[in-house]
């Protein structure tokens, strides 16, 4: 990206001034660097979001940011619930895809004596890959049931403990979903999908603490070096690709309408309390359900393999949370506390110290922030900050960001030399496909640790441990 195009506020802060139909200026919180190597698509992209109507405060940037639909990935906006708008490309086509993190009571070691027996279960129990299927087979009325219910209808199914609500944001159940908005191509393709990894970057990866940044967190959150996690990366499968291709559809025809003036088609959107706007945001909430109750029936699938290679393990949650979402939030801006519904892209949820919502074993320290980083580096995670409360709508990155895209990957990389060279460096892989190891590549992606060191210095979030990989299994 041009440097002249931006004022530089701080090291890690930089701004898009107003200019034409921008309401609001555009932030990028990054180092020098990373802020070079964004695309100028990025820049577009944070000053088109500036235009759109009811918008707060700034359009944002993450330290991971690059190019995405109609929003930046990495990008986070917030509006005004009476005069502002819901963007399905402000929310993305995964619809709240996410991190969760399990502790597991185990040290390095101990699993290092039966790391392949573990990888190859996992492997064999986890579904994983495009089109995977899982156990589960739904009819419509449990369909109906599970977008609306999220983790808590998984439980009560017997997928899961109850004590693993707490630890799930929202409690395991978004509110306001609306299953009725949900079309029943969707449905239909989410009708044998949950448990299921999916393809791309979703994965589950069983890793170990391999550095601790900030020992009180990290006690507050049950990690000491050495031991040993689980993190489940996935989202809400074909149904919620549906919802956001449907959606663009009629926010497309909800703009016109509203006479909404949109300097890129991609950012179609509608206002909130349009038709299409509660349409729209009733089917999402549903589709959060559906990625809660995926990583939750992911995680009885887990413990199960854990109780039959290492029973000696105990798995606890440690966070679960999203970063494709549009949520309403209660923010300070200007000095006053305000509603206002907002939009994170592949942006995590970070609150900080002292929010009412947090469960209170950790509402002392902040929320955990969880960042997956590429198979062959490292993973962090990250606790929210009171600055980051002020300045990011409670906001952070959510990994490393792409350096290259998935064609470049397969023309430069071969899946199975990939495989085989972590396989050199310890780390063991299992996908039913080579060619999405290739597109996967560790260097297809940025520095996650110099992401993660920006957003510390920008006061988004702070480090609290870093992960390694042992074993990923990969669509």
């Amino acid at each position: 990206m041009d440097l002249s195009l931006l004022k530089r506020r701080s090291e890690h802060e930089w701004v898009i001034e107003p200019h034409g139909a921008m309401r609001v200026p555009g932030v990028l919180f990054a180092n020098e660097d990373l802020v070079r190597a964004m695309d100028h698509k990025v820049h577009e992209q944070v000053s088109n979001v500036a235009t759109l109507p009811g918008i707060v405060a700034a359009s944002l940037a993450m330290p991971d940011a690059h190019w995405g639909y109609g929003f930046a990935v990495g990008g986070v906006a917030a509006f005004d619930p009476d005069e502002g708008v819901v963007s399905a490309g402000g929310v993305g086509f995964d619809i709240s895809c996410g991190v969760r993190c399990l502790r597991t009571r185990l040290r390095r070691e101990h699993v290092e004596e039966k790391k392949k027996t573990l990888a190859d279960a996992l492997f064999r129990t986890i579904p994983a890959g495009v089109g995977s299927r899982g156990r589960i087979r739904l009819k419509a009325a449990e369909m109906d049931r599970m977008l609306g219910g999220g983790a808590q209808w998984a439980v009560e199914s017997g997928w899961g403990e109850r004590s693993d609500l707490e630890r799930v944001e929202e409690g395991g159940r978004m509110r306001d979903a609306r299953p009725e908005h949900v079309s029943e191509r969707a449905k239909t393709r989410m009708r044998d999908e949950v448990g299921t990894l999916g393809s791309g970057n979703h994965y589950l990866e069983v890793q170990t603490v391999a550095e601790v940044h900030d020992a009180p967190a990290a006690r507050a959150f049950g990690l000491e070096e050495g031991d040993v996690v689980v993190s489940i990366h996935c989202g809400s499968r074909g149904l919620g690709h549906q919802i956001g291709t449907e959606a663009l559809k009629d926010m497309l025809t909800a703009g016109r309408r509203h006479a909404i003036r949109l300097p890129d088609r991609e950012l179609a959107c509608a206002p909130i309390h349009s038709r299409e706007g509660r349409h729209y945001l009733g089917a999402m909430r549903a589709a959060i359900n559906v990625a809660l109750a995926n990583r939750q029936v992911l995680t009885h699938l887990t413990r199960e393999v854990f109780a039959e290679v290492l029973p000696e393990a105990d798995l606890t949650l440690l966070y679960d949370v999203s970063h494709n979402t549009c949520k309403v939030e209660t923010h300070e801006v200007d000095g006053r506390a305000r509603e206002l519904f907002v939009h994170r892209k592949g942006a995590t949820r970070a609150w900080g110290p002292g929010h009412s919502e947090l469960p209170g074993a950790l509402r002392g320290v902040g929320q955990p922030v969880l960042i997956g980083g590429t198979m062959g580096t490292c993973s962090y995670v990250l606790v929210g900050t009171e600055r980051g409360m002020k300045v990011s709508f409670g906001s952070a990155c959510h990994g490393a960001g792409r350096g290259m895209s998935r064609h470049q990957a397969r023309k430069r990389w071969q899946g199975r030399e990939v495989v085989q060279e972590l396989e050199r460096r310890g780390i063991l892989v299992r996908s039913p496909s080579l060619r999405g190891v290739a597109e996967e590549a560790p260097d297809a992606y940025k520095d996650v640790s110099a992401v993660v060191d920006a957003t510390e210095r920008a006061g988004l979030a702070r480090r609290v441990a870093r992960l390694v990989p042992m074993v990923t299994i990969k669509g």
